[in-house]
């Protein structure tokens, strides 16, 4: 059994990595003010941000699919990994030696299964990277990259390696390095032979494929020689940690920059990003073979934060396979709120062939904007049909006008309808439109009645700034133009983000002073916690101390998600401070104080003039009492509790 790792260094990891470094690695983040971040969420699919990074409190919370915690948490999430392993390999960043408690543990045998299979690709890269650099057999793969303007300083950038001819060299490596012949076989960097696992990859060229994290995953493999009887193109199987359409070559070099220029470059090759990286166009990558996809649209708009001055650019080969390439390619185009372009150079050679013949300029101008893709598109299916006839005309509308319909923005629609009539050839322009317009409609009722709508579930509202809480087994989602939901929320905000402004007042209230079910699990928990008190004494662990309180993962969902949301300042109000938190005590003790005038109001009507004469007493003065302190907190506000 594996041995537990040690508290003390789970706290180490959690305070030694930000939770912004660790996030922003696979989507972009934009200030969201208050000391916040934002970005499209990795867990659902989204048009406006509703992901929330808060830096100061190591946390993350998203407003729409209510996914939430901290580092270690968002970690396990985003990569699949057990809690363990998500601790490990934050920190191997770290550089934090781990202690395991309880015995007996190996951590070479007994690490999860991801950490493993990343742990030998990684290996296995620095191993083929060697062969290609310092091995003879290797000449062959080092004349390959050169005839395609390559040097070794290129083939250590991109990590190219040589994977030698025979049969089992590195399956031999790993094994010296600990690894089991189960480990190589569901790596898929090993393969069954005759008589036990042999390499996968033999002779081949070799690029190691890496997540968006930086992890290599997996491996393209290029033939080199005649002898061999595979394909061109040899990569990875699928296993656990490489799933080809999920995996963008490059992403990891050229993040940051798609990020920072709101660009993206998708190229058909290995060589071809190498060559756009070389020329300049640090914001190339490429599919691993596959074809460009809905969750390769994931990755980018996460990092394209999909605002409207976006672009795509896809590069594909002049031929009918580069062209039916980029067909493949519109038909998700309207899962971008970038603008997508096709760019194809003109005598059809793809960016490393164009490199070698006409240098990096020529690589550089080629990704510039030329043609949008639909326009593109059309083109190619417009060129099937005769359009010197009406029945070609026809036809060629019949196929065409569904596809200008798809296009979400109506005024865009409105003219590339007017496009499309051009290209036809019609002259009744109107008579496009209409068409084009109709098929939309028709699209949108069948949608509408398909499909989620506004209030079905299944439909996420974008975050507009508001909290959207959702309904949770405590109760419905709550309205929070509530008064009374909403400055409990605020408190609650406080208690968790500022505890130093409300404590220890806050501390002497009761769970019943929280309307709402959820907030009063949330109070309840933060008692279980050690109350606001505990958050000013160890403000580092406080939050963390509060979410393991919390009895089940909707509560914790929800304090998460007070940690991270801004606090509502109203006009008039400069900051959070002591005047802005001493105004929510308040009005959150003065109506608990008020609904329980009107609990005893209603007693005494119950009791009449009848009653025992002791208990109306009993009652009467009770109520007195509360009237006088309602008066207090009136009068002398925070100073009064």
């Amino acid at each position: 059994m594996a041995g537990r790792i040690n508290d003390e260094d789970v706290k180490a990891v959690r305070d030694a990595v930000p939770i912004d470094a660790v996030v922003s690695e696979y989507l972009q983040l934009r200030n969201a003010g208050g000391g916040n971040l934002k970005g499209l969420c990795p867990f659902h699919d989204e048009k406006s941000p509703s992901f929330q990074v808060s830096p100061s409190k190591g946390f993350f919370h998203c407003f729409g699919c209510q996914e939430g915690g901290d580092t270690i948490t968002f970690v396990m999430k985003i990569d699949h990994l057990s809690f363990s392993e998500a601790v490990e390999r934050l920190a191997g960043q770290a550089g934090i030696t781990l202690r395991y408690e309880e015995g007996g543990y190996n951590p070479s045998h007994q690490r999860g299964e991801r950490i493993r299979l990343v742990e030998a690709h990684k290996i296995a890269a620095e191993w083929y990277a060697e062969q290609l650099a310092t091995s003879p057999e290797a000449d062959t793969g080092r004349v390959f990259l050169a005839e395609r303007g390559f040097d070794q300083a290129a083939a250590v950038h991109f990590g190219v390696g040589y994977s030698p001819q025979g049969w089992d060299h590195l399956t031999r490596y790993l094994r010296g390095k600990g690894f089991t012949d189960k480990e190589l076989l569901l790596s898929g960097l090993s393969q069954e032979g005759r008589r036990g696992p042999i390499d996968r990859f033999r002779g081949r060229l070799m690029w190691p494929i890496r997540d968006i994290g930086g992890d290599v995953v997996g491996f393209g493999a290029r033939k080199l020689y005649e002898a061999d009887n595979g394909p061109k193109y040899l990569n990875t199987p699928e296993t656990a940690i490489y799933k080809k359409s999920q995996v963008l070559y490059g992403i990891d070099l050229a993040k940051k920059d798609i990020a920072k220029a709101s660009r993206a470059v998708v190229v058909e090759g290995y060589t071809d990003v190498m060559a756009c990286h070389l020329a300049g166009v640090t914001t190339a990558i490429a599919t691993c073979g596959t074809a460009f996809g809905g969750d390769h649209i994931k990755i980018l708009r996460r990092l394209l934060m999909d605002n409207g001055s976006a672009r795509v650019i896809f590069t594909f080969d002049g031929d009918a396979a580069g062209q039916k390439a980029a067909l493949r390619a519109f038909e998700d185009d309207q899962k971008f709120a970038a603008e997508t372009y096709i760019a194809i150079a003109p005598d059809g050679m793809d960016p490393c062939d164009l490199r070698l013949a006409k240098g990096d300029e020529a690589v550089a101008d080629l990704v510039e904007p030329r043609t949008p893709l639909f326009e593109f598109a059309l083109r190619q299916i417009v060129a099937r049909y005769d359009l010197d006839t009406p029945a070609g005309r026809a036809a060629a509308l019949d196929e065409a006008a569904p596809i200008v319909a798809r296009i979400k923005n109506s005024g865009a629609q409105h003219e590339v309808a007017v496009q499309l009539a051009g290209m036809l050839g019609i002259l009744d322009t109107q008579f496009v439109v209409k068409r084009v317009a109709q098929l939309a409609r028709w699209a949108r009722e069948r949608g509408g009645k398909d499909g989620p709508g506004p209030d079905r579930p299944g439909r996420h509202r974008p975050y507009d700034g508001l909290p959207q809480p959702a309904a949770t087994p405590r109760g419905p989602a709550l309205n929070l133009r509530n008064p009374v939901y909403a400055t409990e929320r605020e408190l609650l905000k406080l208690a968790l983000q500022r505890p130093e402004l409300v404590s220890p007042a806050f501390d002497a209230y009761g769970v019943d002073e929280f309307t709402a079910p959820p907030y009063a699990a949330v109070r309840q928990a933060i008692l279980d916690a050690g109350g606001a008190e505990q958050g000013v004494a160890d403000p580092q662990d406080y939050l963390v101390r509060v979410r393991e309180a919390a009895p089940d993962d909707a509560v914790r969902a929800m304090v998460t998600e007070l940690a991270v949301e801004a606090i509502m300042l109203h006009k008039g109000v400069k900051g959070v401070d002591e005047t802005y938190a001493g105004a929510q005590l308040v009005t959150v003790r003065r109506r608990a104080v008020e609904r329980r005038i009107r609990d005893i109001t209603s007693r005494l009507t119950r009791l009449g003039t009848n009653g025992d004469p002791a208990q109306l007493a009993a009652v009467q003065n009770e109520l007195w009492v509360l009237q006088q302190y309602d008066q207090t907190l009136r009068e002398h506000g925070a100073a009064a509790l």
